[in-house]
């Protein structure tokens, strides 16, 4: 259609934000200059359509569309309620823990339908974040935040008919899962008229992919796992006419357990219905990403750890014949590059590659150890040594990216040496690594962790009076586990916003690698040292420090504690900026090599 300059300053002034204020991870509550219905209101979500002047927004808790800038707005849903039902938009568990963002709708190719999803909290317990400044009166927000074994939001998925009269239908969930707790993890459209969705069981060990037209439910492909599946927020890659699609999914390589490498799902070639599964990869590595699917060359692009799990290079396979493979990034000498990240163009012709590697690295066993030496390292010397431990499971903390923190002040610095491990529970080495850790987090993850530090001590230059430990949510959880089960090997320790009490954290993490807690059960076992907190985190709560401050009291431990008032888990720049010199200096005094007293001349004298 033909846009005026009027109706191009319009499109440019409609979306200006003006007030931003975060609510979890991902989402932000916005004042716009528009959209006309809800002029100077607060909205939870803006944006523009993928057709022409499209404009979607929700507004306590409901879908407004609007079909260009001059028309009036359309409300899509109207059972929208602040903290009980949500449209369009991710809850907390959502947000953090399903979709990884707040949007929780996807449009059609073409802009004739929406799909949204619709979260019901109703029977969710809600938690309160307290607000202890810039009042006389401290106030508290209420949120929905299903802890393990306690009610999750009920899902359900939709497509709006957005051209002529709008028609919204249910696209029910299959069969096995209609009257069990589930997720809705992945929605992709395939075409203008099919969407692929992935549901998932509550337990995260049973995940079945359906490939839907608007109206009826087409074909499926099912996974299932005693222990937990990952990579659930995978997207299919599909063929143009729908019919073939790809997607990593875990297979046996041996003795090394799995691995997530391609397969090719091809539901019927030339209108014969076939569902053909072709596995296009394997090996001792991972396929971490499928790129992309060049119909005219028969070329799948993805990256893969083959050769190491700290590299990821590109790789081209053929989708016929005997499926050869081909690195595109090994030979790139002038480089110098071991890790890649990749973006190719719409029509399968250029590839943006970005080069993202670091250094220094060793293998402590088969797990991989990164250990990083002051610029001026001698062996001849003595160093005190920074053990970091943070990342989930199935995270990596050792790798050829580069990355600079505060940490890195230590080693350029202050001659600390710094390592980090990847032990069993991390990821791109495979299910049974990953799978390692399933039902008794803390256990083997902790005792990898500890042997890495007894392995580095007796390295002749580690002073192993000088040995100290960090750890960060997950990684504050195991370094509060290693402290209780070793005795004077760390001179110090700091723990930031740690879980002491997996009951009290939330449902779809506790559950992925516990199960549903049952009474008196040892998995979920407390945590009978400097603590770094966030009074306001909206995912580890402060009842976690309190119960662990409560515990070091009784039994007369020497620890002190660092809070941030008003601060989520993520904290502003300015309190980041305030941690990391705190830390900095904590670890700077630690960690400080002891000089001996020189004897004074006169005594020398003396002598």
């Amino acid at each position: 259609s033909l846009v005026t300059i009027s109706d191009s300053l319009l499109l440019i002034s409609l979306l200006s934000v003006f007030i931003l204020m975060q609510v979890y991870r991902h989402s932000y509550m916005a004042s716009y200059t528009g959209p006309p219905e809800v002029v100077n209101s607060v909205l939870q979500y803006a944006a523009w359509g993928v057709q022409g002047q499209q404009l979607i927004y929700v507004f306590e808790n409901n879908i407004y569309y609007q079909s260009d800038v001059k028309s009036n707005s359309l409300r899509l849903t109207s059972s929208g309620k602040e903290g009980v039902i949500f449209n369009g938009i991710a809850d907390w568990l959502y947000e953090e823990e399903i979709l990884h963002t707040h949007v929780a709708h996807w449009w059609s190719p073409d802009g004739e339908r929406l799909a949204f999803l619709v979260l019901n909290d109703t029977l969710v317990p809600n938690m309160a974040l307290p607000r202890f400044t810039g009042m006389t009166y401290p106030k508290g927000k209420q949120y929905p935040y299903p802890k393990a074994g306690q009610p999750n939001p009920v899902v359900k998925l939709y497509v709006v008919n957005l051209y002529g009269p709008t028609h919204t239908l249910e696209l029910m969930p299959p069969e096995t899962l209609k009257l069990r707790e589930h997720y809705v993890t992945m929605v992709k459209w395939i075409s203008k008229t099919k969407t692929s969705v992935r549901w998932m069981n509550r337990a995260q060990n049973i995940s079945i992919l359906t490939v839907c037209d608007t109206t009826t439910g087409a074909c499926r492909h099912e996974e299932s796992s005693e222990l937990w599946l990952s990579k659930q927020n995978q997207e299919p890659v599909f063929s143009k006419d729908g019919n073939r699609f790809f997607l990593t999914v875990p297979v046996k390589q041996g003795g090394r357990g799995e691995f997530h490498h391609i397969a090719m799902f091809t539901a019927q070639v030339k209108g014969k219905i076939i569902n053909e599964v072709r596995h296009l990869t394997s090996g001792n590595w991972e396929v971490t990403k499928i790129i992309a699917y060049d119909e005219n060359t028969d070329n799948l692009y993805f990256l893969s750890t083959e050769g190491s799990p700290r590299r990821r290079q590109l790789f081209s396979v053929k989708t016929v014949g005997l499926f050869p493979r081909r690195c595109l990034t090994c030979e790139l000498n002038k480089a110098h590059c071991l890790y890649f990240d990749a973006d190719i163009s719409p029509t399968n012709q250029h590839i943006i590659l970005h080069c993202k590697d670091t250094f220094i690295l060793l293998l402590f066993t088969d797990l991989p150890l990164k250990i990083s030496y002051p610029p001026d390292f001698s062996d001849s010397r003595h160093y005190g040594l920074l053990l970091l431990v943070d990342g989930a499971p199935g995270g990596q903390a050792v790798s050829d990216r580069f990355a600079l923190s505060w940490e890195s002040v230590l080693v350029s610095s202050d001659s600390v040496i710094v390592a980090r491990l990847d032990g069993r529970g991390s990821g791109f080495q495979g299910q049974r690594i990953l799978h390692e850790i399933h039902q008794r987090l803390g256990t083997v993850d902790v005792q990898d962790q500890i042997a890495a530090v007894e392995y580095m001590i007796k390295f002749p230059y580690i002073d192993r009076t000088r040995i100290a430990v960090f750890g960060k949510g997950y990684g504050a959880y195991i370094t509060l586990m290693m402290l209780k089960s070793t005795d004077s090997l760390f001179k110090c320790a700091s723990a930031m916003s740690p879980v002491t009490d997996w009951k009290l954290y939330a449902s779809a993490f506790s559950e992925r690698y516990l199960g549903m807690p049952l009474r008196d059960d040892s998995r979920y076992q407390v945590i009978l040292l400097t603590c770094f907190i966030s009074l306001s985190a909206a995912n580890i709560h402060f009842q976690h420090t309190a119960e662990l401050v409560k515990n070091l009291v009784k039994v007369g431990a020497n620890y002190s504690m660092q809070i941030y008032p008003d601060e989520g888990h993520f904290l502003s720049q300015q309190s980041r900026q305030h941690l990391y010199g705190t830390l900095t200096s904590f670890y700077r005094e630690c960690l400080k090599e002891e000089l001996l007293p020189l004897p004074d001349d006169e005594e020398e004298e003396e002598e």
